[in-house]
């Protein structure tokens, strides 16, 4: 797939599904799901390093968070998972949770922003634990 065929045609998840999917059939592709969960792990390690490295430079972290998210739409269709779709549920689970976060803050008669973060996690672990038990 040339540039012309990816600018501003298909949102970039779809294009990174599309780019592997075309790798793949010209034989650039891993064996199995393992592959892209490596490479997974390797990105992320080199998103680590230039993180805790000094003077990281933006674009830097920018590449390197592509490629990481370039990684998992690959572990994606490895699995047979559309990565978009997955995302959109993704993000409805968590609107879903935040809402109850807010929901029981109000209930303890305070809101989200007078929380400690620890406070948080712990209504975001009572509200997984009450979506979890409905199902």
């Amino acid at each position: 797939m040339s540039d012309d065929e990816r600018t501003g045609t298909a949102p970039p998840l779809e294009d990174a599904q599309k780019l592997g999917e075309e790798a793949a059939a010209k034989g650039f592709d891993w064996n199995d799901a393992w592959g892209p969960l490596e490479k997974i792990r390797e990105e992320l390690c080199e998103l680590e390093e230039l993180m805790s490295g000094a003077g990281c430079a933006e674009h830097r972290l920018d590449e390197e968070l592509g490629d990481l998210l370039f990684a998992v739409v690959n572990l994606a269709r490895h699995l047979g998972v559309d990565a978009s779709g997955a995302l959109e549920r993704g993000n409805d689970k968590f609107a879903r949770r935040f809402e109850r976060v807010e929901q029981l803050a109000r209930q303890q008669g305070t809101s989200v922003e007078s929380l400690t973060l620890q406070q948080l996690e712990e209504l975001w672990q009572h509200a997984k634990k009450e979506e979890g038990s409905s199902r």
